[in-house]
């Protein structure tokens, strides 16, 4: 049989065979063979050794390509190797006959050129064997087709070097030729030998894994798979990394489609019949069904995933395999751990893994404990414990995709308490040991989701503290890192939208920032209708504003999410001072405070406390509101964003100077300009998130107390800056005093 330049029998019996492109391989050892040590030099051979790995396990590559790598190498052989294949395809059929009677030589005499056991030698001797079972007319096939690889070969070349001599205008019509080139090179390659294809699938896979930037694109890699599956249809290797490119692009049909067909082609073959007998049959089957479940649980289908969950559990049960009920006992908490006994579930697991000495999975359920444990509020020291009870696991076992997880945890934890410091030192923790282990042969790569999520922490925390080209550094080497269309680009989307909605409001730009609310909710529907919200509110749309809020808290009330909870009772009480109803915002906030106090959610008491403060303020108590600052004032300053920490130091101007209207005339001065040394903090804090519209109400305010102290020309100067952003930024009917 003949396919496109490629001699072989039997596809399911043959390990390899013979391609006008192993001719030119074959030609390549045959001269380093006949070249003598002083022709080449050592560093040159040196080179040669590395590049012979790839070309004798890698897929077919084109003739001009060939000499090119070759070239890289060593120039001269690089010309012996295209003067000896152009004699053959130039002369006879008997040349290449006596081409491969000749390299049964290498092996000969005391001290032959290659040895019979080596890579090299392995290789020649397939080549020879596979050459030998060809009958006559496959011969001619193979020669005809060597000629055609050669023809197209000299034509590239010639091509390459008319495009040299090209000048700058005719550039598109290289890139155009270039494209038709490599086409062609794809439609002309024939099928991959059995070790290739070994060599090919297993290399994308761990790129896939590992790296995914470096495999080939979903669209190419597909397209190969589809042409390896043609000639080889039971390939089950190729059916599962088909399984999962498509789980790349979110595509459920063809990932279930390329994953039922992995299973269906292992039992086929009897991979693993062969070795269990029927215990391999049910291995396959009750994995199949596992496999299935995580499926459909990924793309949300839960009903679904708890069928097949449902089966594996069965068959596991029947053929008594603790493995696989371990596993199907994570997934069953995965299924259900919105209910409120699934803790008991995972502790269960945690146990049963230990005892089965299955460390991984022993190792994601205390992970998925403490995160359980976070969200319940318990305390950060406890949690820390147990993740280095797990980071024990980690090393002892060298799980080093673990160890990664377990920090990117840890990052997420202190940022859910408000301790960004602590948040940023394990990030920059995770980035430093992923770049040290990248250096050891590649252990360990830096593409992972854990890697990702670190990243997105580091980006925000430098948005929060204004340092926006910083942040816009670390997004760029995101999106350079994980493109578009990889498995863990959503983080950085969601971040990217999160970060410029905010800088949008803060510069007063609602209309740009209402146009991000359609991309942040398509990534998050929570957040984005939430976002939604608080640009309804800054746009004094109250009504609408307060009928979103109120269904997103019954929702989020519903799924448990106390985080987002707390936000939305936050900008309800701030919906309802706003329309001059501070006495109604009142146990809004005390509930929100409750919330966060018994979740440990330091950040948002602190954020709530300020409001409160300010609900205080309005209602003409603000000695207490003082008081009420100072303990909130400490988290906000330390571990708070910018703006916040600027919207506290305008509120305790605010409350200085409503205290001091009783005071006598010394003590208001001494008061007031206490005041205003507090509020040139907070000018410079909103400077640095470009926050216009509070530098505004900050300007005005000074003005005012420049005004009192009779101080003319820096009320004159405040009253300037006011001027000038009020023409740029309008007020909204929103009186500028009590704007906290």
């Amino acid at each position: 049989m003949m396919t496109n330049g490629v001699v072989h029998a039997n596809l399911f019996g043959i390990k390899d065979w013979v391609t006008p492109y192993k001719i030119a391989v074959l030609v390549l050892l045959n001269e380093m063979g006949r070249t003598g040590e002083g022709a080449v030099s050592l560093v040159e051979r040196r080179k040669l050794n590395q590049l012979l790995l790839p070309l004798l396990q890698g897929p077919d590559i084109t003739l001009s390509k060939l000499y090119k790598l070759i070239e890289e190498s060593c120039p001269q052989l690089a010309n012996s190797v295209q003067i000896r294949i152009k004699l053959m395809a130039e002369g006879e059929l008997k040349d290449m006959e006596q081409f491969f009677d000749d390299l049964s030589d290498s092996f000969s005499g005391t001290e032959p050129e290659v040895h019979k056991t080596s890579v090299v030698g392995l290789f020649l001797r397939h080549m020879i064997l596979a050459y030998s079972k060809l009958s006559f007319s496959q011969v001619f096939k193979l020669y005809t087709a060597l000629q055609q690889y050669f023809q197209n070969g000299e034509k590239k070349t010639v091509e390459d070097a008319d495009m040299d001599r090209e000048d700058g205008e005719k550039q598109m019509e290289k890139e155009e030729l270039d494209v038709s080139v490599r086409e062609e090179e794809v439609s002309c390659s024939g099928p991959l030998s059995q070790k290739q294809a070994e060599f090919f699938l297993s290399q994308q896979a761990a790129l896939l894994k590992n790296d995914e930037t470096k495999a080939l694109t979903p669209a190419s890699l597909q397209k190969e798979l589809n042409n390896l599956l043609k000639f080889n249809p039971d390939f089950a290797e190729a059916h599962y990394l088909s399984y999962l490119n498509n789980l790349r692009v979110q595509d459920v049909f063809s990932s279930t489609h390329s994953l039922l067909h992995y299973f269906d082609r292992l039992i086929l073959t009897g991979a693993e019949g062969k070795s269990n007998g029927e215990e391999g049959y049910g291995r396959s089957l009750r994995y199949a069904a596992l496999n299935l479940a995580a499926l459909h649980c990924r793309f949300g289908h839960y009903q679904q995933a708890e069928l097949a969950l449902q089966e594996a559990i069965r068959i596991a049960q029947e053929s008594n395999d603790h493995v696989c009920l371990q596993h199907c006992l994570s997934w069953l908490y995965v299924l259900g751990q919105k209910r409120a006994d699934s803790y008991v579930l995972l502790e269960h697991s945690v146990k049963k893994a230990v005892h089965f000495g299955l460390p991984y999975l022993a190792s994601l359920g205390i992970q998925s404990l403490v995160q359980q444990r976070a969200f319940a509020g318990k305390t950060a020291n406890k949690l820390m414990d147990a993740l280095k009870d797990s980071d024990l696991l980690h090393w002892k076992h060298s799980l080093s995709e673990l160890i990664d997880i377990s920090i990117a945890q840890k990052t997420a934890i202190w940022r859910l308490y408000g301790r960004s410091t602590m948040a940023l030192q394990q990030a920059q923790m995770l980035l430093s040991m992923n770049s040290l282990e990248s250096l050891n042969a590649g252990v360990q790569q830096n593409n992972t989701e854990s890697f990702a999520v670190a990243l997105c922490h580091l980006a925000e925390l430098h948005a929060e503290q204004g340092c926006f080209a910083a942040a816009g550094e670390v997004l760029k080497h995101l999106k350079d890192r994980f493109p578009p269309n990889s498995q863990h680009a959503q983080l950085w989307m969601l971040c990217d939208q999160k970060i410029q909605f905010d800088r949008a409001m803060n510069d007063g730009k609602f209309h740009l920032a209402d146009s991000l609310v359609t991309g942040i909710t398509a990534l998050n529907g929570i957040e984005g209708v939430y976002r939604k919200a608080v640009v309804l509110q800054a746009q004094n749309q109250m009504t609408e504003a307060h009928k979103l809020l109120q269904k997103l808290l019954t929702y989020c009330q519903k799924l448990k999410n106390t985080e987002m909870v707390i936000s939305v009772l936050l900008s309800v009480a701030e919906l309802y001072w706003r329309s001059s109803s501070p006495t109604i915002a009142m146990p809004v906030l005390l509930e929100a405070l409750a919330l966060s106090k018994e979740y440990r959610l330091q950040y948002l008491a602190s954020e709530t406390v300020l409001n409160l403060a300010y609900a205080q303020l309005i209602l003409g108590i603000p000695e207490q509101a003082l008081t009420l600052l100072h303990m909130a004032i400490e988290p906000i300053l330390a571990d708070g964003a910018v703006l916040d920490k600027g919207r506290a130091m305008f509120l305790v101007s605010k409350c200085q100077v409503a205290s001091a209207a009783s005071y006598d005339p010394v003590k208001k001065a001494e008061a007031l300009e206490a005041a205003i040394q507090n509020l040139n903090e907070a000018k410079n804090y909103f400077a640095q998130v470009d926050c216009r519209e509070r530098i505004r109400d900050v300007a005005y305010f000074q003005a005012r107390l420049y005004h009192a102290l009779g101080k003319t020309q820096e009320r004159n100067h405040c009253a300037m800056i006011f001027r000038q952003l009020h023409q740029e930024l309008p007020a909204h009917g929103v009186p500028l005093i009590n704007h906290l």
